[in-house]
């Protein structure tokens, strides 16, 4: 159940998304945390933010919409309290996801957490919805991209990785942008900009209007751009978007993934990494699959 990714070895390929898991630590009483492959810290930024103002979750009718605002404790307070009990699971690959209003803000970040014993990798945010500034606004725009990617590299002490938004003309670009710029990998899908509203009362039912949509509603589109960012770049992909299932795991990976990410499931099912982790185990036992591994990008298509 093994695989390598960008210089990690995680003991299967499940991996809790950011944002759905706290900072990793919370959840220890509820899943056997050295039975995942890793975990993706909530957004971390430089100062604390607070985040918007309730309401900022919405069921939809396949998933949920969010618009938490990267609600975090900041650097220093995740660095003192929320990142050292973690080394109880010294199998669970911690990775941080990074947040920055401007690129001097991501690359502090970075700096300040190089310092720091116990992180495997950084997850580059450059694609969260729900900010008015930063975020997507990095993720859309290949230049700025390319810029803030490079300057994050040449600070990183870890490996990087770059979670990139569904919400451009063409993620397998700029995921190929990321490549050149020096991420060791790439994550997709985030969530996709969305909103709703309640006819009754009129007005949007989240407080920021608009919200990130994940869930299984968002799955298909995301498989179909793992699968195009496959054939774009050679680093290692992260697969994610409405993964409910093992059966939706093995997607993941025959479309191209190294591993995945669980984000939605866990609000459901606060056990649903390690559920998923032993389900698929389970079902590579029965298809008579030796090595996980092999799964990644062996979807047979027509016209192979």
């Amino acid at each position: 159940m093994k695989v390598s990714l960008a210089g990690l070895e995680l003991v299967n390929p499940i991996i809790a998304a950011s944002g759905t898991f706290g900072y990793g630590i919370e959840f220890e009483e509820i899943v056997a945390l050295e039975k995942i492959g890793g975990l993706v810290t909530k957004g971390i930024s430089m100062e604390p933010m607070a985040g918007h103002v309730a309401p900022r979750i919405v069921q939809t009718a396949a998933g949920m919409l969010n618009a938490i605002g990267l609600q975090n404790v900041g650097v220093e307070e995740f660095v003192a309290r929320k990142l050292p009990p973690m080394s109880r699971y010294p199998a669970c690959n911690v990775i941080v996801n990074v947040f920055g209003y401007t690129v001097g803000e991501y690359v502090a970040v970075i700096e300040r957490l190089n310092q720091a014993e116990g992180i495997a990798a950084y997850e580059l945010n450059v694609s969260c919805p729900n900010v008015h500034a930063g975020g997507m606004a990095f993720g859309s725009d290949p230049g700025s991209l390319e810029y803030l990617v490079g300057r994050a590299r040449s600070a990183s002490a870890r490996p990087l990785i770059v979670k990139l938004s569904p919400n451009v003309t063409s993620i397998a670009h700029m995921a190929k942008i990321s490549a050149e710029a020096g991420a060791d990998a790439v994550s997709l899908t985030n969530t996709f900009l969305a909103m709703s509203i309640d006819a009754e009362t009129r007005r949007p039912r989240l407080t920021n209007i608009t919200g990130g949509l994940s869930g299984p509603a968002i799955k298909p589109i995301a498989l179909r751009m793992v699968y195009e960012t496959a054939r774009e770049v050679q680093i290692p992909i992260i697969g994610m978007g409405g993964i409910m299932t093992a059966e939706d795991a093995v997607e993941f990976l025959l479309a191209g993934a190294t591993a995945v990410q669980v984000g939605t499931a866990s609000y459901a099912d606060p056990r649903a990494v390690e559920r998923l982790a032993k389900g698929l185990e389970s079902w590579c036992r029965s298809h008579g699959v030796e090595r996980v591994a092999s799964l990644t990008g062996a979807l047979e298509t027509p016209r192979d």
